[in-house]
């Protein structure tokens, strides 16, 4: 059974940073693409950042600068660095996994609440 976890996003205030993580299981996830959404109360869920096997990454522009995706094969496991943190980057965040083969994420975790004070 394929799961991706992801424990406790966490609250944080304007400016600060927090460090989520997801922990993959069920099968090999090397060369998937992983990636972080997130859905912002009323919004809908949108693309924050993506990882490829190969060490690249993209961001979404109100993130960029702010966010670095990272990921440890040999654990399973991306994680999303989030620093000068702001009120907007509340939301749910979801972490991904796209196989090589498919054009379409088809694995996701239950997302983990992400709450920034101002």
């Amino acid at each position: 059974q394929v799961q991706l976890v992801e424990p406790g996003g966490g609250l944080g205030q304007a400016g600060g940073s927090l460090r989520l993580s997801c922990a993959a299981s069920g099968r090999t996830f090397i060369s998937d693409v992983m990636a972080w959404f997130r859905q912002a109360p009323g919004k809908e869920r949108e693309f924050v950042a993506a990882s490829w096997s190969g060490g690249n990454t993209v961001y979404t522009g109100s993130v960029k600068g702010r966010f670095t995706i990272s990921r440890d094969n040999a654990k399973n496991t991306v994680y999303l660095q989030m620093n000068s943190l702001k009120p907007e980057d509340t939301a749910v965040y979801y972490c991904a996994a796209r196989r090589s083969s498919s054009n379409k994420f088809d694995d996701w975790g239950q997302g983990t609440q992400v709450t920034v004070s101002s």
